[in-house]
């Protein structure tokens, strides 16, 4: 089987071969800690260059296809490329928000989610690490509770009339572009936390 004819195959190929590396090359067993923050990782960065694509290259592409009057229209992207990358969209937004969680309870940081102060001192990293993981928290309700039941009455998938559709289209327009917005801080913060902020 050639790894390279399927999404399947490519993953899981490259899955063993990121676990054949991490078996190799450190010393010292098991490392849950760091499985979490690499698992975070891999579905962050799905999670957040699906809602680039979206707002960077999908609903402009749209917007110009539906323009187009003698062009072929966006019908083939609404049918078969939407579905399936709202599909890895919102579950990869679940497993970001999970393995975040998973990762800051393991490192003893849940005090995150009270920005540092739940303990007798401000924690500077988990002020910096909590705003991140509040506006993740922000964005997963938006992808689970605006956008994706609005998507699914743009794209056909639950009746909709053509009023609804169009409220609907708004909806999950400003959603999605609250989220691209939001992203930006949140990932200063994910990454600022350990690695120190810009400023």
């Amino acid at each position: 089987m050639n790894p390279l004819t399927s999404v399947k195959g490519s993953l899981i190929t490259g899955f063993v071969l990121a676990i054949l590396f991490a078996v190799l090359a450190v010393d010292g067993g098991w490392n849950e800690l760091g499985l979490a923050r690499w698992l975070h990782i891999i579905a962050g960065i799905t999670w957040i260059g699906l809602l680039y694509y979206f707002n960077a290259v999908q609903v402009p592409a749209l917007a110009d296809a539906a323009a187009d009057k003698g062009g072929p229209g966006g019908a083939g992207i609404t049918k078969y490329v939407a579905p399936r990358a709202l599909l890895w969209f919102r579950w990869s937004a679940v497993v970001t928000w999970l393995t975040g969680v998973w990762y800051l309870a393991r490192a003893g940081a849940l005090g995150a989610f009270a920005l540092g102060m739940a303990g007798p001192e401000f924690n500077q990293y988990q002020f910096v690490i909590g705003v991140g993981g509040w506006l993740g928290t922000i964005m997963l309700f938006n992808v689970w509770f605006f956008i994706w039941p609005n998507q699914q009455k743009i794209l056909g998938l639950k009746p909709a009339t053509d009023e609804q559709k169009a409220a609907a289209r708004k909806t999950a327009l400003y959603a999605s572009r609250t989220n691209y917005i939001l992203s930006i801080p949140m990932l200063l913060c994910m990454a600022g936390a350990t690695h120190g902020l810009p400023l």
